[in-house]
């Protein structure tokens, strides 16, 4: 016997489910009997791929056995494909993923917040630590010799010892608690099973006695019955119009592990040149691992209702990776190969013939407000991928894509700013940046505002990469108000004799300056700032030189601004006066710092900053 200590991760599950992170007990059933179809699924996959297991008599089921005269145990059994020791540590004593460990050691101890989130991890079997006492796995690997037993009370360490058992498989013995022996009992299991695992497509048998009476009541003798429950039949083969929404959503929780809610169920079942059936959710909230480049995929892949992968990102476009289901194809090769699967044009359709289902269902969503305002907040950054990713649906991703907006505190769509949009207005207004609060209260905005103009406000990292790949919208050109140019289109606040009278002051802050700036030239937009940044027109703007600073393809120093001066504020107008070159300098310097600040930029020598500060404070006092 070898005896294993918990990955400290495990150890917080265990903490975490044992301590009733579920709000329905009930749910570890479906979480064992998930895994025990799952155990099927892969030898059945073998069965037909693999000429080694072709000739393996397999008829696969899931067994219910528990002890109906104390109620001390209850077993679930399958006969899929096993574990040997090596597997059993790997999936019951530790956390493989990155991402799963990093997620984990961040949980907040918000109980209800955490128990939306913890069943993602794959590893509901820990579950079953809340009514059982201790739990042993029994389990022979297809094609090995030895079985092994694994034993734990969830407090910390297990241990894994040589055992006996004649077929391959596994067994998972739950050894119940006082307050879980309800659990065996004939009417609990079979109610639950029914409610939440109807749509496992493989027989569940449950093995019980029968009590039998004769006619006036009185017993007569006990019969050992060994009954199925449940249909056996895959959920997405049924016709829809038989399937409850209560039982997609069940069939949700076990193939996505997550105890939300869905959003939206999508269920296709195509016949004709390509036979197949689709079935896809859109999930109420984010999956935890949603941003992360080792993302788990959401979607399952069967031929023939024989399942191929579950661990292939192909089957969708990755900016959907938040969707969850199945694809079921009747016309691929049951032997074939992630690499073929790559390049198969049959999974070639059914993906586009998908993502336009998925797209015309999230445009559904999109004519209620409401609810689309909810999908936006937890995948509208993944649509937006889409946009610079799909140029297929560039234009149904193109309406679905939404911005904060000067208009309202709501989001705005391209379709709903042009329907807005002033009569004679030339181009659809942006301006994008690192912070929503900067860029609402950014000078650049005064004279769009004193126009009655609606601007986009783009303050998630992904918008500009979008934005950049768009150019347009139906004829009419986007245009970021923080490049130089897109005043063109605005009446002019001063006219050109005021603009030339201030030149040498322009001429006199460009000397002081120097190369920390491309140009120094007065507003005929800004009314009530002293200055404000802006970027040539063929410039990244600072939230791209960010990003490509953290690349390493790119340091801050490389791009200058252009300082726009504005020529009524007094500030500007007592530069033209100053004769004193060092003040000159002091003061030129502090107007591009704070136009720096406001901007959301980083100052690179903020203790020069501060001494400026201190002298120009000094001065005025």
């Amino acid at each position: 016997m070898s005896k294993y200590a918990f990955q400290t991760e495990v150890n917080q599950l265990l903490d975490l489910m044992i301590h009733s992170l579920y709000s329905n007990r009930e749910i570890f059933l479906r979480e064992l009997i998930s895994n025990a179809s799952d155990a099927l699924d892969k030898l059945k996959f073998l069965t037909v791929s693999d000429d080694r297991f072709k000739t393996i008599a397999f008829e696969p089921k899931i067994q219910i056995r528990f002890d109906a005269a104390d109620r001390k145990w209850l077993e679930i059994s399958d006969n899929g494909i096993g574990m040997n020791e090596a597997d059993l540590i790997e999936n019951l004593g530790t956390i493989a993923k990155s991402g799963t460990k990093n997620f984990v050691s961040r949980l907040t101890g918000d109980r209800k917040k955490d128990s939306n989130l913890i069943g993602q991890f794959g590893v509901g079997f820990y579950s079953a630590f809340m009514v059982a006492d201790t739990i042993e796995v029994i389990a022979k690997k297809v094609g090995e010799d030895k079985a092994y037993k694994w034993t734990s009370d969830g407090k910390g360490e297990y241990t894994i010892e040589e055992a006996n058992r004649e077929s391959f498989g596994a067994t998972v013995r739950l050894n119940l608690k006082e307050d879980g022996k309800e659990f065996a009992n004939r009417w609990t299991l079979e109610s639950a099973i029914k409610k939440y695992s109807n749509h496992i497509p493989f027989p569940i048998f449950m093995e019980y006695e029968q009590v039998e009476y004769d006619d006036k009541g009185k017993e007569k003798g006990k019969t050992q019955k060994n009954d199925q429950i449940g249909s056996a039949t895959a959920l997405w083969k049924r016709p829809k119009n038989s399937i409850k929404p209560e039982e997609y959503q069940e069939f949700y929780k076990t193939i996505s592990h997550d105890s939300g809610e869905i959003m939206a169920t999508i269920h296709t079942q195509a016949e004709g040149a390509l036979e197949y059936t689709t079935l896809f959710f859109i999930p109420k909230r984010a999956p935890f691992d949603l941003h992360r480049m080792d993302y788990r995929s959401g979607v399952k892949l069967y031929v023939k209702r024989v399942f191929i992968t579950d661990d292939d990102k192909e089957l969708l476009p990755v900016y959907l990776r938040f969707v969850r289901g199945v694809i079921d194809s009747e016309d691929l090769p049951l032997n074939v190969s992630r690499e073929i699967l790559q390049q198969n044009k049959i999974l070639a359709n059914i993906k586009s013939a998908s993502v336009k289902k998925i797209l015309g269902e999230i445009k559904k969503l999109s004519e209620d407000k409401e609810k689309y305002a909810e999908f936006h907040k937890e995948f509208g950054r993944c649509v937006k991928e889409g946009l610079y990713s799909d140029y297929a649906n560039k234009d149904e991703l193109l309406e679905l894509a939404r911005f904060k907006t000067t208009k309202d505190e709501g989001l705005c769509g391209f379709a709903e700013y042009k329907e807005r949009m002033k009569a004679d207005q030339k181009a659809i207004y942006y301006i994008a940046g690192l912070s929503e609060s900067l860029l609402r209260n950014s000078p650049l905005l005064e004279s769009y505002k004193a126009e009655g103009l609606e601007v986009l406000i783009m303050d998630d990292e992904i918008d500009e990469i979008v934005i950049s790949q768009i150019g347009e919208y139906k004829g009419t050109p986007l245009k970021a108000i923080n490049k130089s140019g897109a005043d063109d289109d605005l009446p002019k606040t001063r006219d050109e004799e005021t603009i030339k009278a201030a030149e040498p002051i322009a001429q006199k802050v460009k000397k002081a300056l120097g190369d920390a700036v491309k140009e120094v030239k007065i507003s005929a937009r800004l009314s009530g700032s002293p200055a404000c940044l802006i970027l040539d027109e063929n410039d990244p703007s600072v939230q791209m030189r960010q990003m490509f600073k953290a690349m390493g393809a790119m340091s801050e120093s490389e791009i200058k601004p252009i300082l726009e001066l504005n020529p009524s504020h007094e500030i500007i107008q007592k530069i033209g006066a100053i004769e004193d070159e060092a003040l000159i300098s002091d003061v030129s310097f502090l107007v591009l710092e704070q136009a720096q600040l406001i901007a959301g930029m980083t100052l690179k020598d903020p203790a020069a900053f501060g001494a400026r500060l201190s002298k120009i404070l000094a001065k005025a006092m």
